[in-house]
């Protein structure tokens, strides 16, 4: 997503505490710090159907568990015993 031309809006929960940190647009310094380990969901902003294309097409490639939400594109870290989840 660092990468992606038009700027993302992201936010997270933490598993350990619930926080949902605020929407934040900047990927390459949050993410480089590393602190995976307590991400429980990570939230993509996608307003448009072609945004929403591209985001999927990008976690595609790697992916990962997750679902589309409205204009939100959720990816787990971690998800409930006993609930099922798809593969973006």
């Amino acid at each position: 997503m660092y990468d992606y031309p038009n700027n993302r809006q992201w936010r997270t929960k933490d598993i350990e505490t619930g926080y949902i940190c605020p929407w934040d647009g900047e990927w390459y310094y949050h993410f480089k710090l590393g602190g995976y380990k307590t991400i429980e969901w990570l939230e993509i902003k996608a307003e448009t159907e072609e945004i929403m294309n591209d985001v999927l097409e990008i976690l595609n490639i790697i992916h990962v568990p997750g679902e589309i939400l409205n204009d939100v594109v959720r990816v787990y870290g971690y998800v409930e015993i006993g609930k099922s989840v798809n593969y973006l």
